[in-house]
């Protein structure tokens, strides 16, 4: 009897085991062809270094953050890699966390990303994500395994905006992406803070970045941005803090962050997470 039930018991771990492994071989084929989307979309640029003759008329704050942070005469950023540890909520209502585990691939020109995500359930099972804007789409994906969908979004406007705002809110960490000749259009607000605003082909966004005493980029957010709810999309405010500045390949970037939903009656975090590693790649 004892026999009979450790081989069954032996059966069913290599079935899992088996269901684990063709899972993660799945996604990574899907995070390989989501990739390749994002390399041949890539341009050229006209210009390949910085020039702080640019950020003449720019608003204040925003001309005080990036010379603060940028090296006059230093390489534009073409794309990034970085890969990040933290916790994610999986609830609409409450709050359960549970850590996850990303890498994510941006290009710049033109906008685009792809985060590859593993939030852990519990030992032995988690659910795979993709989050992307890939050449004007928009993509939301997750799945257990890598294999059982619990959401599949892409294509629609709203899709597309909010990924776009996600771009252009984590340009802390890539930011010659908010140079006027990258695309980035700024407006005065005060004397800390000014609207940023970037379109790509038919998708536009706007966000309110805040800066603080050390001229650092302390927080964005947007009016509203699509948020999932009972497998809806809803226009809620957003918004995002970056702390923990270091320098990085000679800029001064933030490594640790916090993303959240901005209700009536509250923030509601859902992200938060810090850099272990950040690498860039500049030039042609």
């Amino acid at each position: 009897m004892w026999k009979v039930i450790l081989v069954a018991a032996a059966l069913v771990g290599i079935s899992l085991l088996a269901l684990v492994s063709y899972g993660s071989l799945r996604w990574t084929e899907a995070t390989r062809r989501l990739r390749k989307g994002l390399s041949s979309t890539r341009k050229a640029g006209t210009s390949q270094t910085i020039d702080f003759r640019e950020l003449d008329g720019l608003p204040a704050p925003v001309r005080r953050y990036l010379t603060r942070v940028l090296v006059d005469g230093a390489p534009l950023i073409k794309e990034v890699r970085v890969r990040h540890e933290g916790e994610f909520n999986l609830s609409e209502t409450g709050a359960r966390w549970r850590p996850f585990s990303s890498d994510q691939l941006v290009t710049i020109q033109p906008p685009g990303f792809d985060w590859d995500a593993r939030i852990k359930i519990i030992p032995g099972l988690e659910v795979r994500v993709h989050d992307a804007y890939v050449g004007g789409e928009g993509i939301l994906q997750a799945a257990v395994l890598g294999l059982f969908p619990l959401v599949n979004q892409r294509g629609t406007r709203e899709i597309a905006e909010g990924e776009l705002m996600r771009f252009l809110a984590e340009s802390a960490w890539y930011p010659t992406a908010l140079l006027p000749s990258q695309g980035t259009r700024w407006k005065a607000v005060d004397t800390r803070s000014a609207r940023a605003a970037l379109t790509d082909g038919g998708v536009s966004v706007e966000l309110l970045f805040r800066f603080n005493e050390q001229d650092l980029i302390e927080s964005v957010e947007a009016e509203a941005r699509g948020r999932m709810v009972s497998n809806q999309v809803t226009p809620t405010a957003w918004g995002g803090r970056y702390w923990g500045y270091e320098r990085r390949a000679g800029m001064l970037v933030p490594l640790h962050g916090e993303v959240a939903w901005l209700l009536p009656e509250g923030a509601k975090p859902y992200w938060r997470g810090r850099i272990i590693a950040i690498e860039y790649r500049t030039g042609e």
